[in-house]
């Protein structure tokens, strides 16, 4: 019976020492996957949005008589329900 129990003991130990080995090997293949494509497949910088140009204080504005119609439109629908 203690020899039984002794060869499960090492068979429980290499499985066990063979999941570490292989995980922690994992974890080092993959970190250096991600390097690699990082660095030889970067990501496209997105271009910075264009600003658009600010009302002059004073100045006349130009046509907003279809946006105020469309925000008018919008919150008479939503104090309808």
């Amino acid at each position: 019976m203690d020899n039984l129990f002794s060869e499960g003991l090492t068979l429980m130990a290499f499985g066990m020492g063979f999941v570490f080995v292989f995980l922690t090997l994992l974890v080092f293949v993959t970190g250096i996957m991600s390097r690699l494509v990082t660095r030889y497949f970067p990501e496209p910088v997105a271009a910075a949005p264009k600003s658009r140009p600010q009302p002059v204080a004073g100045a006349p504005a130009d046509n907003n008589d279809e946006l105020v119609a469309v925000i008018t439109a919008a919150v008479h629908k939503y104090r309808a329900k």
